[in-house]
């Protein structure tokens, strides 16, 4: 019986608990990977506790796991941070990548891999500086995009910054693209971007995957209460200036027709800054901060993507529309996912046309139902989580072969 080849997976993140989009895109491909075609191996940091705490979830991610030891969060990762504002890695990609971790991962490398996948093109950084394993990196985003995107709506000193950040991150995603043997992107939109502006030779896209189980469907109710809801991890800066700029511009346009409406924002580490801004202004705001279960806050309400920068393909919108709840979003919000304005959500991108689809979904029940109904079937017939390991899987095979 021929030996199955090896896939080492190099993570730049502890992937628990699974409560931001990469992690949960990552972890559940690797769960779908473990049994199939390769033996795998993943290679991610951990700290003692988060090592006790996740045990056996930990396991049932991949044939081996292989820990790198780190310090807990804190000012060391703030400082090696801001020690990368002066380096020519993007920051990103340097605070990741200390001795360590890139000690782990050529000890990995060298004990036989067949092939290696780079989670993030970040992850790279981490690689040895003489390569000859066949390789590729997992690209959850275009982050050149994304840093220009924050740079385009900023001023001053943040402005420079994002800006040099951008440079730095355009020339090492070139660099990862000529010498990587190809790259996965979560969408075509995606993929054609490594091609033609990357020189990417082969760019691969998978579709973004879901648990339709988990996130069973609830029609929603012809007599729902007036309520809005937004996911995301609130650590995360494209998250943060999009609730900016909805409770500035946008909430009190809702306000001035239904002054009732409740706004829950759920998801990890909200700023301080912003919740005090809520209470000052006594907005009927709720931050939830971690939950375990998103689902217990989300029921009857109409969910809200209201991003101006970002990259790649967002989970959130999918298991919002898998659960049945009625969406707007700016066509950033649903950037490289197969929907349609009218049809499976609703699409502004400017704060009164924001405010007026928030408020059509609180208003039209029949609308409500007809989004959710039609998002619901467009999910559950192609976007599980098994479907996009598979293809994912296919991917790394025709990369592996083609490199042979």
């Amino acid at each position: 019986m021929t030996a199955k080849p090896v896939l080492l997976f190099v993570s730049p993140q502890f992937l628990f608990p699974m409560d931001a989009g990469g992690k949960i895109r990552s972890a559940n491909i690797l769960k779908q990977l473990k049994g199939g075609a390769f033996r795998t191996c993943l290679v991610m940091p951990a700290t003692m506790r988060e090592d006790s705490r996740w045990r056996v979830e930990i396991e049932g991610l991949a044939d081996e796991v292989i820990r790198i030891p780190r310090p807990p969060r804190g000012i060391y990762r703030k400082l090696r941070r801001l020690s990368g504002l002066a380096a020519s890695t993007p920051v990103s990609a340097y605070a990741d990548a200390d001795t360590g971790a890139k000690a782990a991962v050529a000890t990995a490398a060298a004990r036989g891999a067949d092939l290696i996948v780079f989670d993030y093109v970040q992850s790279l950084a981490m690689a040895p500086a003489s390569l000859a394993i066949p390789h590729l990196f997992f690209a959850h985003n275009v982050e050149s995009e994304i840093l220009e995107r924050h740079a385009a709506i900023a001023s001053g000193l943040m402005k420079r910054i994002w800006l040099r950040e951008a440079g730095k991150m355009r020339r090492f995603e070139t660099r990862a693209c000529e010498a990587a043997n190809g790259v996965i992107t979560v969408s075509a939109r995606d993929a054609e971007i490594f091609r033609a502006e990357f020189g990417a030779g082969t760019a691969l896209a998978i579709p973004t995957g879901v648990d339709p189980d988990y996130f069973a469907f609830t029609p929603p109710a012809d007599d729902a209460p007036a309520e809005v809801v937004f996911t995301g991890s609130m650590d995360w800066k494209a998250n943060q200036d999009g609730l900016c700029w909805f409770m500035d511009e946008v909430w009190p346009l809702i306000m001035a027709s239904r002054p009732e409406t409740k706004f829950t924002v759920i998801g990890k580490s909200p700023p301080r800054a912003m919740i005090e801004m809520a209470k000052s202004r006594r907005l009927n705001w709720r931050f939830t901060g971690f939950v375990d279960d998103i689902r217990d806050h989300t029921k009857g309400a109409a969910f809200v993507i209201p991003l101006r920068v970002g990259g790649g393909t967002r989970i959130k919108a999918y298991e919002a529309m898998a659960m049945g709840l009625p969406v707007v979003s700016t066509a950033l919000g649903v950037e490289g996912l197969p929907v349609a304005d009218g049809e499976h959500y609703l699409e502004a991108n400017d704060a009164r046309s924001f405010a007026d689809a928030a408020l059509r979904l609180l208003a039209e029940p029949a609308t409500r139902r007809g989004l959710a109904q039609n998002a619901r079937r467009l999910v559950e017939g192609n976007f599980s989580h098994r479907d996009a390991a598979k293809i994912f899987e296919q991917h790394c095979l025709a990369i592996l072969n083609a490199a042979r």
